[in-house]
């Protein structure tokens, strides 16, 4: 999400320690994936009543799991992290990932010695108002009070988007999500900027849903996605090739409940190298040759992801909907 580190990292973090040369295999003798997730976002990473992480990210990381483990969707440690701190903890090697609705930036990609695999989410960052303000646009809070996170692509958005339209905010910078929302619902800002996703998440956990409204305007782009550290280009790859079976089933038409009948009898000759029936494209990933069966059987293509998670809080696909059928943006090139 918008919301996270804008600024290069200082010598230190830059130089801090890549990851091992065989991080999967770490990991597999570890026995857990270690999975660095927002501190609670509905819909994306939350832990439940009973402390079970769920939501869109945390399926990211489940995923990565079993495409490791097998069939374990259980075999993930995750470590809550603020938008200050993700970054660090995955520097660090306090956390083998993040799939902390993260955005995509240049700054980011080059300075920070981390790697984004792919884009799990197309975002973009708006504006939540209380309904009863009577503000059917943006451009409308001339003089407002906004909530936003500090040192962040959204504080930073908010700014420039601000100057060009020559409308005055009132940034009130709080640093937590979560005191956000709340100082938000309190009546202490007008307005609530995060991404798009985030706002309908954030709505979604307001005593009276209804009573809040999204604005049209999108001021952004925020590419979303899960992040790795230099320095193993094989962990790196299973975490992108995850992400691609994930889009690639759903456009073949597999399923969680259809997989493993496709393993042994589609006759398409991808699904057939997908599934491990030819060829060994799990071995070259370092996984074993049926890696995407367990996946999909575990986790469902992407689409069941998203409508297991997001789907509920009201969001539509867009442009995560697929390029193949539906115009989207989310595209998964061969598996060959």
């Amino acid at each position: 999400m918008g919301a996270g580190l804008i600024a290069a990292a200082t010598p230190a973090l830059a130089q801090a320690p890549a990851a091992g040369t065989n991080l999967i295999e770490t990991i597999r003798n570890r026995g857990q994936l270690i999975c660095g997730v927002s501190t609670g976002l509905a819909g994306f990473s939350a832990p439940d009543s009973q402390g079970r992480w769920t939501g869109f990210d945390v399926d990211y990381c489940r995923a990565v799991a079993v495409a490791i483990f097998g069939t374990d969707q259980n075999r993930v440690r995750f470590v809550a992290t603020t938008a200050q701190a993700r970054f660090t903890a995955l520097q660090s090697g306090e956390v083998d990932m993040l799939a902390r609705n993260t955005t995509w930036t240049l700054s980011r990609d080059t300075s920070l010695g981390l790697d984004f695999p792919a884009t799990s989410f197309y975002d973009g960052q708006g504006f939540m108002v209380k309904r009863s303000l009577g503000v059917t646009s943006a451009r409308q809070l001339d003089g407002a009070t906004v909530c936003v996170q500090p040192g962040t692509t959204t504080e930073q958005n908010l700014t420039d988007w601000a100057r060009a339209n020559r409308v005055t905010i009132r940034p009130v910078v709080i640093e937590r999500q979560e005191d956000n929302t709340a100082a938000y619902n309190a009546g202490r800002c007008d307005a609530y900027t995060t991404d798009a996703s985030g706002l309908a998440a954030v709505r979604s956990t307001l005593q009276n849903p209804n009573d809040h409204i999204i604005l049209p305007e999108i001021i952004s782009k925020e590419p979303l996605g899960p992040l790795v550290r230099h320095g193993d280009q094989r962990f790196a790859d299973l975490v992108r090739w995850t992400h691609f079976a994930l889009i690639a089933a759903e456009e073949l038409n597999l399923t969680s409940a259809n997989v493993e009948a496709a393993a042994t009898g589609d006759q398409r000759p991808e699904v057939a190298r997908m599934l491990g029936r030819s060829g060994d494209l799990g071995q070259m990933l370092g996984v074993d040759n049926r890696w995407v069966v367990n996946l999909i059987k575990v986790m469902g293509n992407y689409g069941e992801v998203f409508n297991r998670n997001l789907t509920p809080l009201g969001l539509q696909r867009g442009p995560n909907a697929l390029w193949t059928t539906a115009g989207g943006l989310q595209y998964a090139p061969p598996f060959r």
